[in-house]
């Protein structure tokens, strides 16, 4: 019998967001679909990503913002008290997750090293395996 940490909340797993998924799975440009769906923070993702790569910083620390304030309305809606388990291994977590990760490599490139420091604690302790992930 395995018994995990008592004192920890449960994980906190978002909702399946189907059409929204698959739009982005069928390659519908992350920008029509966060235009679409506001609040699916895999889109906003996506875009910081996709800013970071072209070196757009303050267009990707954006996006990344944007995307994570939408995942944490959607955790505390499920909720997440602001910690506990947040596992990278549950799809519709990854959006929020990736989101929280742009932010801390665009602030980071923006010289803003607290809030890298801190999103990347957050990312840390919401799940580990997000960390290598996203290679953060």
């Amino acid at each position: 019998m395995m018994h995990g940490n008592l004192l920890e909340p449960d994980a906190t797993k978002l909702p399946d967001r189907p059409q929204a998924q698959a739009a982005m799975d069928t390659g519908t440009d992350p920008a029509e679909v966060a235009a679409e769906y506001l609040d699916f923070s895999e889109a906003w993702a996506a875009l910081a990503e996709r800013a970071i790569a072209r070196e757009e910083l303050v267009a990707a620390y954006a996006y990344a913002r944007t995307g994570y304030h939408r995942g944490l309305d959607q955790l505390r809606r499920a909720g997440w008290k602001g910690f506990g388990p947040v596992p990278w291994s549950h799809r519709p977590n990854q959006g929020f997750l990736r989101a929280l990760a742009a932010l801390a490599k665009a602030a980071g490139r923006l010289g803003e090293d607290d809030e890298y420091e801190r999103c990347r604690q957050l990312l840390a302790d919401s799940d580990p395996a997000a960390v290598e992930a996203t290679g953060l």
